[in-house]
């Protein structure tokens, strides 16, 4: 049964969109691909049952994300590593402690000594500085431009307080330069995306305007809900229809033309964009953020310049093709058998915004 926040207007909506879906996959003579790049969306359209609902007329395929899921194996082991020096509290969002690396986890490290704590914002993991004086506390900063405006305004208050224990490793991601990587692969095929409404909160809209402009794919901006999702790809329906390609907002509560000005701000004072890895990618130029100079006595990796072993992904793991769009999480060899919630081998069966997961537990 699908489950809406709104189950009236989900039940006057669905019937619309089904049908927009039948007449416009019948124009096309094929089946629609549209990909969500966004693991709240997979979640929402996994738990709701619109991927089964729809299944006869498009593919809701997912790609790259989940910011946990993108981090790159080489970016796991370098956490692991700094969680094993002398000393050392590694603060970090749930999700990462499970995630494997090449030959262990945070979870496993705890289990052998290491200090590692589960934090649900930064500003708690400066509080384990405040509060751990003689210790050296390493906030993992993992996430989207969603998470940077919160991290940056933490290393504020840090430098307020005097705290020069506390560092934070930036493994942070942004979408726009992974997308035009996404777009560049001749292998991929999609109709339409259904981009991050988060993101665009802080980004605004513009900054994916290259996704119909230079490659002429329609593009919408969603919310969370599941009439969220569904109005995105009625939207997206819409224009396939008509032949047009434009980046719109469809989550007009909170997303705008150009975002989140002084968030911006914020990332714009204290993080630079780098080339950085991601899981599945390779390296992606400017699409990291690291801390700029003048803030380099809160940067983990300036302050501990440790060399993490050789790394390496799972073998047989398929999670760089599912963020990539060519798999589904079914496609995997290792899909319900090998990897599973309770035994995962990949970050896209850890973390709750993983495919995967979603996949595993909804589908």
């Amino acid at each position: 049964m699908i489950a809406f926040s709104d189950a009236h207007l989900g039940r006057i909506f669905l019937p619309k969109l089904i049908d927009l879906a039948h007449k416009t996959t019948d124009r096309l003579g094929r089946p629609l691909i549209l990909m969500e790049v966004c693991g709240t969306h997979t979640v929402a359209i996994s738990r709701s049952g619109l991927r089964s609902l729809l299944a006869d007329h498009m593919e809701l395929r997912s790609g790259p994300g989940c910011p946990v899921c993108v981090s790159d194996q080489s970016d796991i082991d370098r956490i692991i590593a700094l969680a094993r020096l002398p000393g050392v509290i590694m603060a970090t969002f749930g999700d990462m402690v499970r995630v494997p690396g090449t030959e262990s986890s945070l979870e496993k490290e705890r289990a052998l000594g290491a200090r590692v704590e589960i934090c649900y914002s930064p500003r708690e993991a400066l509080s384990l500085a405040r509060d751990n004086p003689k210790n050296e506390v390493i906030f993992v900063g993992v996430g989207f431009e969603t998470t940077m405006p919160a991290i940056a305004l933490t290393i504020a208050e840090a430098q307020k307080l005097g705290l020069n224990n506390f560092t934070v490793l930036s493994i942070h991601k942004r979408v726009p330069p992974a997308m035009k990587v996404l777009l560049d692969d001749p292998e991929l095929r999609v109709d339409g995306f259904i981009l991050p409404g988060h993101v665009c909160t802080i980004t605004g809209r513009r900054v994916f305007d290259f996704i119909s402009s230079e490659h002429h794919i329609p593009a919408v901006i969603a919310g969370f809900e599941p009439t969220d999702v569904m109005q995105a790809i009625y939207l997206l329906l819409q224009q396939i229809t008509r032949r047009e390609a434009k980046t719109t907002i469809g989550y007009t509560r909170l997303v705008h033309e150009e975002g989140n000005e002084k968030a911006r701000m914020f990332i714009d004072e204290f993080f630079e964009p780098v080339d950085a890895p991601w899981r599945g990618f390779g390296s992606i130029p400017e699409s990291g953020m690291a801390l700029r100079t003048i803030h380099q006595r809160f940067d983990a990796a300036s302050r501990f310049p440790i060399e993490a072993p050789p790394s390496s992904p799972p073998e047989g793991c398929a999670c760089g093709e599912v963020l990539r769009g060519k798999f589904k999480p079914p496609d995997c060899p290792l899909f319900g058998e090998v990897c599973t919630p309770s035994t995962p081998v990949g970050p896209c069966m850890v973390s709750s915004e993983g495919a995967c997961a979603a996949y595993y537990q909804y589908a």
